[in-house]
Protein backbone atom coordinates (compact mmCIF):
# COMPACT_ATOMS: atom_id res chain seq x y z
CA UNK A 1 0.00 0.00 0.00
CA UNK A 2 1.13 3.55 -0.75
CA UNK A 3 0.06 6.30 1.64
CA UNK A 4 0.58 10.04 1.36
CA UNK A 5 0.05 12.14 4.48
CA UNK A 6 0.22 15.91 4.55
CA UNK A 7 -0.02 18.54 7.24
CA UNK A 8 2.06 21.55 8.12
CA UNK A 9 2.62 24.90 9.74
CA UNK A 10 2.21 23.86 13.37
CA UNK A 11 2.94 20.84 15.51
CA UNK A 12 -0.81 20.40 15.87
CA UNK A 13 -1.02 19.53 12.18
CA UNK A 14 2.24 17.62 11.92
CA UNK A 15 2.15 15.18 14.83
CA UNK A 16 -1.32 13.76 14.04
CA UNK A 17 -0.09 13.06 10.49
CA UNK A 18 2.94 11.28 11.92
CA UNK A 19 0.75 9.31 14.35
CA UNK A 20 -1.48 8.16 11.49
CA UNK A 21 1.52 7.22 9.34
CA UNK A 22 3.06 5.23 12.20
CA UNK A 23 -0.19 3.37 12.84
CA UNK A 24 -0.59 2.40 9.18
CA UNK A 25 3.03 1.24 9.08
CA UNK A 26 2.58 -0.82 12.25
CA UNK A 27 -0.47 -2.54 10.78
CA UNK A 28 1.32 -3.37 7.53
CA UNK A 29 5.11 -3.05 7.46
CA UNK A 30 5.11 -2.99 3.65
CA UNK A 31 3.21 0.32 3.62
CA UNK A 32 5.13 3.00 1.69
CA UNK A 33 4.73 6.45 3.19
CA UNK A 34 5.39 9.87 1.69
CA UNK A 35 4.98 12.98 3.83
CA UNK A 36 4.27 16.23 1.98
CA UNK A 37 4.75 19.52 3.80
CA UNK A 38 5.15 23.20 3.12
CA UNK A 39 8.46 24.58 1.91
CA UNK A 40 8.84 26.95 4.87
CA UNK A 41 7.00 25.16 7.72
CA UNK A 42 8.43 23.64 10.89
CA UNK A 43 7.66 20.23 9.41
CA UNK A 44 11.02 20.55 7.62
CA UNK A 45 12.71 20.40 11.02
CA UNK A 46 10.39 17.88 12.68
CA UNK A 47 10.50 15.30 9.88
CA UNK A 48 14.28 15.01 10.21
CA UNK A 49 13.57 12.94 13.32
CA UNK A 50 11.47 10.41 11.39
CA UNK A 51 12.33 7.92 8.69
CA UNK A 52 9.82 9.03 6.06
CA UNK A 53 10.34 10.25 2.54
CA UNK A 54 9.60 13.95 2.55
CA UNK A 55 8.57 16.34 -0.23
CA UNK A 56 7.60 20.00 -0.03
CA UNK A 57 5.48 22.38 -2.04
CA UNK A 58 5.68 26.17 -2.02
CA UNK A 59 2.36 27.24 -0.51
CA UNK A 60 1.17 30.00 1.80
CA UNK A 61 -2.28 30.98 3.01
CA UNK A 62 -4.08 33.95 1.55
CA UNK A 63 -4.23 37.28 3.34
CA UNK A 64 -7.71 38.53 4.19
CA UNK A 65 -7.41 41.57 1.92
CA UNK A 66 -6.64 42.48 -1.67
CA UNK A 67 -2.89 42.74 -2.13
CA UNK A 68 -0.01 42.11 -4.51
CA UNK A 69 1.13 39.37 -2.15
CA UNK A 70 -2.17 37.54 -2.62
CA UNK A 71 -1.70 37.62 -6.40
CA UNK A 72 1.73 36.05 -5.94
CA UNK A 73 0.20 33.38 -3.73
CA UNK A 74 -2.38 32.53 -6.41
CA UNK A 75 0.48 31.74 -8.78
CA UNK A 76 2.23 29.70 -6.06
CA UNK A 77 -0.95 27.72 -5.44
CA UNK A 78 -1.33 27.02 -9.16
CA UNK A 79 2.30 25.95 -9.37
CA UNK A 80 1.85 23.69 -6.33
CA UNK A 81 -1.20 22.06 -7.90
CA UNK A 82 0.82 21.25 -11.02
CA UNK A 83 3.68 19.88 -8.92
CA UNK A 84 1.22 17.73 -6.99
CA UNK A 85 -0.19 16.32 -10.21
CA UNK A 86 3.31 15.19 -11.17
CA UNK A 87 4.00 13.70 -7.74
CA UNK A 88 0.67 11.87 -7.62
CA UNK A 89 1.09 10.56 -11.17
CA UNK A 90 4.52 9.23 -10.24
CA UNK A 91 3.67 7.84 -6.80
CA UNK A 92 0.23 6.41 -7.62
CA UNK A 93 -0.86 6.38 -3.94
CA UNK A 94 -3.76 4.29 -2.73
CA UNK A 95 -4.74 6.91 -0.16
CA UNK A 96 -4.08 10.58 0.65
CA UNK A 97 -4.80 11.97 4.14
CA UNK A 98 -4.60 15.63 5.12
CA UNK A 99 -4.37 16.66 8.77
CA UNK A 100 -4.48 20.45 8.45
CA UNK A 101 -2.58 23.48 7.25
CA UNK A 102 -2.55 25.26 3.90
CA UNK A 103 -0.35 22.56 2.38
CA UNK A 104 -3.31 20.17 2.43
CA UNK A 105 -5.20 22.28 -0.10
CA UNK A 106 -3.23 21.46 -3.26
CA UNK A 107 -2.32 17.93 -2.11
CA UNK A 108 -5.76 16.65 -1.18
CA UNK A 109 -7.67 18.65 -3.81
CA UNK A 110 -5.54 17.34 -6.67
CA UNK A 111 -5.76 13.78 -5.31
CA UNK A 112 -9.55 14.06 -5.26
CA UNK A 113 -9.57 15.36 -8.85
CA UNK A 114 -7.46 12.36 -9.85
CA UNK A 115 -9.97 9.97 -8.22
CA UNK A 116 -7.56 8.85 -5.51
CA UNK A 117 -9.17 7.94 -2.18
CA UNK A 118 -8.91 10.96 0.11
CA UNK A 119 -9.60 11.88 3.71
CA UNK A 120 -9.17 14.95 5.89
CA UNK A 121 -8.94 15.34 9.64
CA UNK A 122 -10.69 18.39 11.10
CA UNK A 123 -9.19 18.60 14.55
CA UNK A 124 -10.99 21.70 15.74
CA UNK A 125 -14.56 22.42 16.75
CA UNK A 126 -14.76 25.09 14.03
CA UNK A 127 -13.72 24.03 10.52
CA UNK A 128 -10.95 26.01 8.81
CA UNK A 129 -11.27 27.48 5.33
CA UNK A 130 -9.05 24.87 3.63
CA UNK A 131 -11.07 21.99 5.08
CA UNK A 132 -14.35 23.71 4.21
CA UNK A 133 -13.28 23.60 0.57
CA UNK A 134 -11.89 20.07 0.77
CA UNK A 135 -14.91 18.71 2.65
CA UNK A 136 -16.94 18.88 -0.56
CA UNK A 137 -14.39 16.80 -2.47
CA UNK A 138 -13.02 14.12 -0.16
CA UNK A 139 -14.26 10.60 0.49
CA UNK A 140 -14.01 10.77 4.29
CA UNK A 141 -14.00 13.49 6.94
CA UNK A 142 -12.76 12.71 10.43
CA UNK A 143 -13.54 14.98 13.38
CA UNK A 144 -11.59 15.46 16.57
CA UNK A 145 -14.62 16.38 18.68
CA UNK A 146 -18.34 15.60 18.79
CA UNK A 147 -19.11 19.32 18.62
CA UNK A 148 -17.64 19.50 15.11
CA UNK A 149 -20.07 16.85 13.83
CA UNK A 150 -22.96 18.87 15.26
CA UNK A 151 -21.78 21.89 13.30
CA UNK A 152 -20.94 20.03 10.09
CA UNK A 153 -23.09 16.87 9.83
CA UNK A 154 -21.76 15.52 6.52
CA UNK A 155 -22.87 12.01 5.59
CA UNK A 156 -19.25 10.92 5.12
CA UNK A 157 -18.10 12.30 8.49
CA UNK A 158 -16.91 10.22 11.46
CA UNK A 159 -15.89 11.37 14.93
CA UNK A 160 -12.53 9.67 15.38
CA UNK A 161 -10.98 11.94 17.96
CA UNK A 162 -7.57 13.45 17.29
CA UNK A 163 -4.60 11.11 16.83
CA UNK A 164 -2.22 11.12 19.78
CA UNK A 165 1.36 9.86 19.73
CA UNK A 166 0.50 7.00 22.10
CA UNK A 167 3.91 5.32 21.73
CA UNK A 168 5.53 8.50 23.06
CA UNK A 169 2.83 8.96 25.72
CA UNK A 170 3.05 5.51 27.26
CA UNK A 171 3.63 6.55 30.88
CA UNK A 172 1.76 6.09 34.12
CA UNK A 173 1.96 9.00 36.58
CA UNK A 174 4.20 7.23 39.08
CA UNK A 175 6.78 6.23 36.46
CA UNK A 176 6.73 9.65 34.79
CA UNK A 177 7.40 11.43 38.07
CA UNK A 178 10.15 9.01 39.05
CA UNK A 179 11.94 9.49 35.73
CA UNK A 180 11.74 13.28 36.10
CA UNK A 181 12.83 13.14 39.75
CA UNK A 182 9.58 14.65 41.01
CA UNK A 183 8.13 13.48 44.30
CA UNK A 184 4.89 11.52 44.25
CA UNK A 185 2.99 13.93 46.53
CA UNK A 186 3.97 17.36 45.21
CA UNK A 187 1.54 19.51 43.24
CA UNK A 188 2.67 20.17 39.67
CA UNK A 189 1.44 22.60 37.02
CA UNK A 190 2.60 22.32 33.42
CA UNK A 191 2.26 25.41 31.23
CA UNK A 192 2.75 25.14 27.47
CA UNK A 193 2.12 27.89 24.93
CA UNK A 194 2.09 25.75 21.80
CA UNK A 195 4.90 25.10 19.30
CA UNK A 196 5.36 28.82 18.67
CA UNK A 197 4.93 29.99 22.26
CA UNK A 198 2.45 32.54 23.59
CA UNK A 199 3.43 36.08 24.55
CA UNK A 200 0.35 36.60 26.71
CA UNK A 201 0.90 33.36 28.63
CA UNK A 202 4.59 34.16 29.07
CA UNK A 203 3.66 37.55 30.52
CA UNK A 204 1.19 36.01 32.98
CA UNK A 205 3.68 33.35 34.09
CA UNK A 206 6.21 36.04 35.08
CA UNK A 207 4.05 36.98 38.08
CA UNK A 208 2.28 33.64 38.49
CA UNK A 209 5.60 32.20 39.67
CA UNK A 210 5.04 34.08 42.94
CA UNK A 211 1.75 32.23 43.50
CA UNK A 212 3.43 28.90 42.72
CA UNK A 213 6.22 29.56 45.21
CA UNK A 214 3.80 30.72 47.93
CA UNK A 215 1.83 27.46 47.56
CA UNK A 216 4.86 25.20 47.08
CA UNK A 217 3.73 24.18 43.57
CA UNK A 218 6.21 22.95 40.99
CA UNK A 219 5.71 25.10 37.89
CA UNK A 220 7.06 23.94 34.53
CA UNK A 221 6.73 26.42 31.68
CA UNK A 222 7.50 25.87 27.99
CA UNK A 223 7.72 29.37 26.56
CA UNK A 224 8.60 28.82 22.90
CA UNK A 225 12.05 29.02 21.36
CA UNK A 226 11.56 32.58 20.08
CA UNK A 227 10.90 33.86 23.62
CA UNK A 228 13.35 31.77 25.62
CA UNK A 229 16.47 33.97 25.72
CA UNK A 230 14.51 37.06 26.71
CA UNK A 231 12.53 35.24 29.42
CA UNK A 232 15.61 33.53 30.79
CA UNK A 233 17.12 36.97 31.42
CA UNK A 234 13.94 38.23 33.07
CA UNK A 235 13.80 35.21 35.37
CA UNK A 236 17.48 35.35 36.34
CA UNK A 237 16.69 36.76 39.80
CA UNK A 238 14.05 34.15 40.61
CA UNK A 239 15.48 31.65 43.06
CA UNK A 240 12.49 29.32 43.31
CA UNK A 241 13.95 25.86 42.74
CA UNK A 242 10.62 24.36 41.70
CA UNK A 243 10.27 26.66 38.70
CA UNK A 244 11.51 25.20 35.42
CA UNK A 245 11.70 27.18 32.16
CA UNK A 246 12.19 25.51 28.78
CA UNK A 247 12.12 26.78 25.20
CA UNK A 248 10.44 23.54 24.10
CA UNK A 249 9.80 20.18 25.74
CA UNK A 250 10.53 17.33 23.37
CA UNK A 251 9.22 14.46 25.51
CA UNK A 252 6.06 16.32 26.47
CA UNK A 253 4.07 13.17 27.31
CA UNK A 254 6.17 12.45 30.38
CA UNK A 255 5.61 15.99 31.68
CA UNK A 256 1.89 15.92 30.90
CA UNK A 257 1.41 12.71 32.84
CA UNK A 258 3.36 14.12 35.79
CA UNK A 259 1.21 17.26 36.01
CA UNK A 260 -1.94 17.82 38.08
CA UNK A 261 -3.18 20.71 35.92
CA UNK A 262 -2.14 21.75 32.43
CA UNK A 263 -2.28 25.35 31.23
CA UNK A 264 -2.09 25.47 27.45
CA UNK A 265 -3.11 27.16 24.24
CA UNK A 266 -6.29 25.78 22.73
CA UNK A 267 -4.93 24.00 19.69
CA UNK A 268 -6.94 20.84 19.06
CA UNK A 269 -3.92 18.54 19.09
CA UNK A 270 -2.69 19.83 22.45
CA UNK A 271 -6.16 19.58 24.00
CA UNK A 272 -6.49 16.01 22.77
CA UNK A 273 -3.12 15.09 24.25
CA UNK A 274 -4.13 16.61 27.59
CA UNK A 275 -7.47 14.77 27.58
CA UNK A 276 -5.63 11.53 26.75
CA UNK A 277 -4.15 11.82 30.24
CA UNK A 278 -7.40 13.10 31.76
CA UNK A 279 -5.95 16.32 33.15
CA UNK A 280 -7.94 19.42 34.12
CA UNK A 281 -7.29 22.09 31.51
CA UNK A 282 -6.88 25.85 31.68
CA UNK A 283 -7.13 26.73 28.00
CA UNK A 284 -5.80 30.07 26.74
CA UNK A 285 -6.93 30.44 23.10
CA UNK A 286 -4.62 32.40 20.83
CA UNK A 287 -6.53 35.34 19.42
CA UNK A 288 -4.84 35.45 16.00
CA UNK A 289 -5.59 31.92 14.82
CA UNK A 290 -7.49 31.28 11.58
CA UNK A 291 -11.26 31.67 11.96
CA UNK A 292 -10.57 32.14 15.70
CA UNK A 293 -10.81 28.36 15.99
CA UNK A 294 -8.92 28.15 19.28
CA UNK A 295 -11.61 30.14 21.09
CA UNK A 296 -14.26 27.67 19.93
CA UNK A 297 -12.06 24.82 21.19
CA UNK A 298 -11.48 26.49 24.57
CA UNK A 299 -15.16 27.27 25.08
CA UNK A 300 -15.94 23.63 24.35
CA UNK A 301 -13.51 22.61 27.12
CA UNK A 302 -15.30 24.87 29.60
CA UNK A 303 -18.80 23.86 28.44
CA UNK A 304 -17.87 20.19 28.92
CA UNK A 305 -16.68 20.85 32.46
CA UNK A 306 -13.12 19.76 31.67
CA UNK A 307 -11.54 23.04 32.68
CA UNK A 308 -11.57 26.79 32.16
CA UNK A 309 -11.23 29.11 29.18
CA UNK A 310 -9.28 32.34 29.74
CA UNK A 311 -9.13 34.65 26.72
CA UNK A 312 -5.83 36.37 26.01
CA UNK A 313 -7.22 39.88 26.45
CA UNK A 314 -8.09 39.24 30.11
CA UNK A 315 -5.30 36.81 31.01
CA UNK A 316 -3.11 37.82 33.94
CA UNK A 317 -1.43 36.18 36.91
CA UNK A 318 -4.32 36.89 39.29
CA UNK A 319 -6.94 35.27 37.07
CA UNK A 320 -4.63 32.32 36.47
CA UNK A 321 -4.07 31.91 40.22
CA UNK A 322 -7.82 32.06 40.85
CA UNK A 323 -8.56 29.29 38.36
CA UNK A 324 -5.71 27.12 39.64
CA UNK A 325 -6.89 27.62 43.22
CA UNK A 326 -10.41 26.52 42.28
CA UNK A 327 -9.11 23.29 40.78
CA UNK A 328 -6.01 22.29 42.68
CA UNK A 329 -7.33 22.89 46.20
CA UNK A 330 -10.90 21.67 45.68
CA UNK A 331 -10.90 17.88 45.40
CA UNK A 332 -14.47 17.63 44.06
CA UNK A 333 -13.76 20.10 41.26
CA UNK A 334 -10.42 18.45 40.50
CA UNK A 335 -11.97 14.98 40.19
CA UNK A 336 -14.93 16.15 38.08
CA UNK A 337 -12.70 18.08 35.67
CA UNK A 338 -10.30 15.13 35.42
CA UNK A 339 -13.19 12.80 34.61
CA UNK A 340 -14.69 15.18 32.05
CA UNK A 341 -11.30 15.68 30.43
CA UNK A 342 -10.91 11.90 30.06
CA UNK A 343 -14.33 11.69 28.40
CA UNK A 344 -13.15 14.01 25.61
CA UNK A 345 -10.62 11.42 24.49
CA UNK A 346 -12.37 9.13 22.03
CA UNK A 347 -10.00 6.21 22.20
CA UNK A 348 -7.55 5.18 19.51
CA UNK A 349 -8.26 7.71 16.75
CA UNK A 350 -5.70 6.13 14.45
CA UNK A 351 -7.45 2.76 14.66
CA UNK A 352 -10.83 4.37 13.90
CA UNK A 353 -9.33 6.15 10.88
CA UNK A 354 -7.53 3.01 9.70
CA UNK A 355 -10.59 0.75 10.02
CA UNK A 356 -12.76 3.24 8.11
CA UNK A 357 -10.30 3.62 5.23
CA UNK A 358 -8.94 0.10 4.78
Amino acid sequence: MKLIVCGGGTGGHIYPAIAIAEYFKNQDSSTEILYIGGKYGIENKVLKNYDYRFETIDIKGFQRKLSIENIKRVFKTTSSMLKMRKILSKEKPDLVIGTGGYVCGPVVYMAALMKIKTAILEQNVFMGMTNKILSKKVDYIFYGFDEALKRYPFDNAIVSGNPVRTLEFNYDKKTAREELNFSSDEKIILSIGGSGGSQSLNDAIKLFVNYAEKNNIRLIHSCGEAYYDELKEEFIDINYDKFELYPYIKNIGKYMQSADIIICSAGASTLSEVSYFGKPIIAVPKAYTAENHQEYNAKMIEDCGAGYCIKEDILNADILANRVQNILFNQDVFEKMSDNSSKLYKGDACKIIYDALI
